[in-house]
């Protein structure tokens, strides 16, 4: 359960994670291209191999921006693919489509990898490790200088080991393109921690599973989020999330988020 659920599309994060979209020289919309995630950052689970995976994310600002105006929703919708036929290494590949109202909007498209191997797979008691990357944009640019970019091309390393009782804990780091992650006076900031814990909760429902996660740094990706999600059936799931940003950018707020994941076959 924990994988069906966690093999999701910011986190995430969402993460992730935020769009690779530079807007006014430095912010970005509420949405992520993302490799299988907790709730917006990525997490080291992998798609088995063959498994199709294809994600529908929507992220809704919780109220209106400092200056009365209200951002409109942003939407992610893409597959992840695995790739590998071994058990103690995996890897997935996949892209999507973004869209978040703004000048990005022309150029949709995203890509993300990740390679993992599962607890237990180098040694008994090993954790789980992945490398990855993602918010790879088709549009270069320097935002610093108020250019368009979609270009945030984050790489990460992970690791989690679950514990008995507690749940998993997962850590890792990321650092991403220093022309397109920029806090809210301009300056880059391209790299952070990256921590989570999620569980499923066997003692209400084994359909049951609940994270937290957090996005280090003051750019658009930054955030503490956390959500539930429930297994509708072996190969659907929907999340329901909420994203507290570390900085908001531009007036932006908070989101709300819903995520609904199919696994095929």
């Amino acid at each position: 359960m924990a994988s069906s659920n966690a093999t999701r599309r910011f986190r995430k994060m969402a993460g992730i994670a935020l769009s690779a979209i530079g807007l006014c020289g430095f912010a970005a919309s509420a949405a992520t291209a993302t490799p299988s995630t907790q709730v917006w950052i990525p997490s080291t689970d992998v798609q088995p191999y063959k498994t199709v995976h294809l994600n529908f994310d929507t992220y809704l600002r919780d109220g209106a921006n400092d200056d009365g105006s209200r951002t409109g929703p942003s939407y992610v919708v893409g597959p992840t693919v695995g790739i590998l036929p071994y058990q103690k290494i995996q890897a997935e590949i996949g892209f999507d489509v973004i869209s978040a109202g703004g000048d990005a909007d022309n150029h949709p498209l995203y890509f993300h990898a990740k390679l993992g191997t599962p607890e237990d797979a180098l040694f008994k008691l090993s954790p789980a490790l992945a490398v990855g990357g993602y918010n790879f944009g088709t549009k270069s640019g320097d935002a610093r200088n108020g250019e368009l970019t979609t270009k945030q091309d984050i790489v990460y390393a992970l690791a989690a080991k679950t514990v008995p009782v507690i749940g998993r804990l997962s850590a890792g780091y990321y650092v991403g393109n220093r022309k397109a992650l920029l806090d809210q006076n301009g300056a880059s900031d391209e790299k952070g921690l990256l921590l989570s814990w999620d569980r499923v909760m066997t003692e209400i429902s084994d359909k049951l599973w609940l994270a937290v996660d957090y996005q280090g740094g003051d750019s658009a990706l930054g955030a503490l989020s956390f959500g539930a999600s429930w297994a509708f059936a072996k190969n659907v799931s929907v999340l329901l999330g909420y994203d507290i940003y570390n900085e908001k950018l531009t007036g932006g707020q908070n989101t709300v988020t819903l995520q609904v994941d199919i696994n095929f076959p």
